[in-house]
């Protein structure tokens, strides 16, 4: 689904104990007006007795780290029990010292602070910080995330609305120099992929599940985290989020989307990432094989039907083009054969690519 861009609007956050002056932050803290949301209250269940940890990596870019620490304190829902939890993976840009100053402050009781003795990467360096959380519910929040009213409310109502299936949540996330829809869950395409859902249909359900969410904004029970062991290390800065949700998945849980909570990210566009994301993905592929096979095959049918129907002549029999568009449609729930085998095709083209461009391990 694709919006037009978000109408320039300017939100002035009251100045908090992260930041000195008021903060301004472009593109408000709201929703778009072209985006339609269900904005019927939420039934929390027992929320005053639930202790959230908000877990907050930090390395570098110190202005995006206050902008959002301002859009979390300006959101958060009065009463909640909770402490956030900050930890730097080698800032040199002066978020340390900031830090410090945070840290001696004797009027942020709910606020504490981690300062890693070398650069740990991503997945350690959440490891860590969950390990001293005290929340009954841990959410991971990158640090260049601007926050919107009632965020969160939805993610605690879905994860409570999953009972005991609950596994990961994650929400709806706009580019914040587009305004365009980045993020509605992940899933997998027909070329055997984790990728970005970009649909949000109007008037869409409060819950969508989905094979997994992004790490920059996600809720998951402390005992679950704990369970699976946290993040996978030998990931370097990707992937470690697929990796999770598929394993709270082989455990017969439910990662989902909460599709009423919406919020601004500014998308990673850094650079140098080509060789570490392959790496990334050959791991994944190569762990979760099977799995990457059965969540890619109604995509595998609709690239299938688009290929077919645009064609001159149609290649393959009618039949496999009568099943491809039934497991597409979701009335079967078998993908047919020719599903199966442009699959197998796909992830084998995929790691005869990986063997030629990856260093070897030895």
């Amino acid at each position: 689904m694709q919006l037009r861009p978000v109408p320039e609007k300017t939100l002035i956050f009251k100045a908090g104990p992260w930041s000195t002056p008021p903060r301004v932050i472009a593109r408000g803290s709201d929703p778009p007006p072209n985006i339609r949301v269900d904005s019927r209250p939420f039934a929390v269940q027992n929320s005053a007795r639930v202790r959230v940890s908000f877990l907050i990596p930090l390395y570098n870019c110190l202005p995006l780290t206050q902008a959002m620490l301002d859009s979390l304190q300006a959101t958060l829902p009065v009463g909640l029990d909770h402490e956030i939890i900050l930890i730097d993976d080698g800032s040199a840009d002066g978020t340390r010292d900031w830090l410090r100053t945070l840290s001696s402050d004797a009027t942020l009781p709910n606020l504490r602070v981690l300062i890693n003795d070398r650069n740990l990467g991503y997945a350690a360096t959440n490891n860590r910080a969950a390990s001293i959380a005290t929340g009954d519910l841990l959410v991971l929040l990158n640090n260049d995330l601007v926050l919107t009213s009632r965020w969160l409310e939805p993610m605690l109502a879905a994860h409570a609305a999953l009972g005991p299936r609950a596994g990961i949540v994650g929400n709806v996330q706009l580019s914040i120099r587009t305004g365009e829809i980045d993020h509605t869950g992940i899933v997998i395409n027909a070329k055997a992929k984790p990728v970005h859902d970009r649909e949000l249909p109007p008037f869409a359900p409060a819950l969508k599940p989905v094979p997994a969410v992004t790490g920059a904004c996600l809720l998951i029970a402390r005992e679950l985290w704990l369970r699976l062991g946290g993040f996978d290390t030998a990931f370097i800065n990707g992937g470690e989020d697929v990796d999770l949700c598929l394993r709270a998945a082989r455990l017969g849980l439910t990662t989902a989307v909460a599709q009423r909570s919406i919020i601004h990210h500014h998308v990673s566009s850094s650079p140098g990432r080509k060789l570490r994301d392959e790496q990334n993905s050959h791991l994944l592929a190569s762990r979760w094989r099977p799995e990457f096979a059965r969540l890619s095959h109604r995509a595998v049918c609709r690239d299938y039907l688009a290929r077919e129907l645009t064609a001159a002549t149609v290649a393959t029999s009618p039949l496999d083009v009568l099943q491809a568009g039934l497991h597409a449609a979701g009335l079967t729930s078998r993908p047919p054969v020719v599903a199966l085998r442009r699959m197998a095709d796909a992830l084998d083209n995929e790691f005869s690519r990986w063997d030629k461009i990856l260093p070897a391990r030895g």
